[in-house]
């Protein structure tokens, strides 16, 4: 029976590359992957899933009014294979459309594996991940570190400075310039004012000689 699979961490897990490894390996099986991703994320173009490491593939984009089963069925219909149907950036899903993606698995028969953050900015869930969290068949934890070495659960959007940003938007897309991921620990003392953190550039893997 196809499941609905949920991978959930903070900022900076390797997600998105995690999903971009799962695509390769159906593709080396000789499987199809069909990828859908957000239209609002447009950080590497609109239908483009990218990693930070500088892996990409093209995908479906998607608007938060779509219906996802219909685009899946609609792909069907148009005689394309697909063996599993893989979702970037899952916690910016409408409740309806992770419904929509139970059916693709329960109806279809296509396993979804979908891919995202489980809380925002001020540690509260998510839409999509809300859902994913009680209605996904399997929930799998991606981890990464604090800068503090503890493991990081939590999300915080900061200025320029390193300090929090309280206010705001829940949904606001950015990189490392505008999110960190830190421990829970850390959460607390950052969202109170009596701690910052050091906003790091991303680090180039130096160019063959």
């Amino acid at each position: 029976m196809a499941k609905l699979y949920f991978y959930y961490s903070s900022m900076n897990a390797g997600k998105t590359t995690a999903l971009l490894q799962s695509a390769y390996n159906y593709e080396e099986r000789g499987m199809r992957a069909f990828l859908m991703t957000p239209k609002l994320d447009t950080r590497a173009g609109e239908g483009v899933v990218a990693s930070r490491i500088g892996l990409r593939a093209v995908a479906r984009a998607f608007t938060q009014d779509e219906d996802l089963l219909g685009i899946v069925r609609a792909a069907l219909a148009g005689g394309v294979r697909i063996d599993c149907v893989l979702v970037d950036e899952a916690q910016f899903l409408r409740k309806a459309q992770v419904w929509q993606l139970t059916d693709v698995a329960d109806a279809l028969g296509i396993p979804v594996l979908a891919y995202g953050l489980r809380t925002d900015f001020r540690g509260e869930l998510f839409e999509g991940s809300q859902h994913l969290l009680a209605w996904a068949d399997n929930l799998v934890e991606l981890k990464t570190i604090c800068h503090t070495g503890r493991k990081a659960t939590m999300v915080v959007r900061v200025d320029e400075r390193g300090r929090a940003v309280t206010d705001g938007p829940q949904v606001e897309v950015g990189g490392n310039e505008r999110y960190v991921s830190v421990s829970r620990a850390e959460f607390k003392k950052i969202m109170a004012g009596e701690s910052a953190v050091e906003l790091v550039q991303p680090v180039l893997p130096l160019e063959p000689r």
